[in-house]
């Protein structure tokens, strides 16, 4: 994994085209011109936008010489006749004045500085994805590699290789495999305790949640327990009104058979008494008329 990006990086430095005889000749102008000029603020801007779009190769890359003639090359074309150890010892000031300017108890402030920040994130967030496709990817050896650049990036995230051009010493190798080890362990350590921690505060996140839905299901037995407590109270309202009205009903209906059974008496009694007075008045006709 690792080892594609510098494949990347390195087609991308032969893509440029030949800048031998250009730079060679800064260098030289450099060494016999002992004043160097001032970096106005527009130069200094576009050198940092230029050193920006490089970051990735800077971050992937070994050796950082020629980018830093590529940087030269890309200020040549915008009008500006920088040299690489030019370019690479402005940026050193640039990261210098940047820390300073990080510093909360340093009152002094860098003009560029929001640039600045920029590119330094763009470092991290790129330290950060060659670590994710380093362990997506499986390589021990590639592991090996990112470790090894983020554990140099770690010691001075902010600082350039100043012997670019010379080999690393065996004894150095070594100084700096141990350094490399301690600070893996250190961040093992550190990453371990971030998962313990996680993992704590997903437990009681979890637990809270299982608390929380315990509390809301008592709450919505309750209140169900108490609907139905209404709702059987109202429906024993409901048949008492109800056997009430239908006894009302009773003593009316029973009162009115009752009237309608003495009208019927009286009716009749009356039938009887009319029907006994016609008789008696027929007799007595009868017997008027037949002395």
């Amino acid at each position: 994994m690792y080892g594609a990006g510098e494949n990347e990086t390195l087609a991308r430095i032969n893509l440029m085209p030949a800048l031998p005889v250009t730079i060679s000749g800064e260098i030289q102008s450099t060494k016999k011109d002992d004043r160097v000029p001032q970096w106005s603020h527009r130069e200094t801007r576009d050198f940092i936008a230029i050193r920006a779009e490089l970051e990735k190769d800077f971050t992937v890359a070994k050796r950082n010489k020629t980018l830093w003639e590529i940087v030269a090359a890309k200020m040549k074309e915008r009008g500006y006749r920088r040299s690489p150890d030019q370019c690479k010892c402005k940026w050193k000031n640039l990261v210098n004045r940047y820390k300073e300017t990080s510093d909360p108890e340093n009152g002094r402030q860098c003009p560029f500085f929001d640039e600045l920040q920029a590119v330094f994130t763009e470092r991290a967030k790129n330290m950060q994805r060659l670590l994710l496709e380093s362990e997506a990817g499986g390589g021990v050896q590639a592991r090996k590699k990112v470790k090894r650049i983020t554990g140099d990036r770690s010691s001075d995230d902010f600082s350039e290789d100043d012997d670019d051009d010379e080999e690393v010493s065996e004894e150095e190798r070594v100084t700096r495999s141990s350094n490399n080890h301690r600070k893996r362990k250190a961040a093992d350590r550190e990453k371990q305790r971030t998962t313990s921690s996680r993992s704590n505060n997903i437990q009681e996140i979890l637990q809270e949640f299982l608390q929380q839905q315990q509390r809301m299901e008592m709450q919505w037995r309750e209140v169900m327990e108490r609907r139905v407590r209404e709702r059987q109270l109202f429906e024993q309202e409901w048949r008492q009104s109800m056997e009430k009205l239908e006894r009302e009903r009773m003593v009316v209906e029973q009162a009115w058979r009752e009237r309608e059974e003495q009208r019927r008496v009286r009716e009749e009694s009356r039938a009887e008494k009319r029907d006994a007075l016609l008789t008696t008045l027929l007799n007595k006709l009868i017997h008027e008329d037949h002395p």
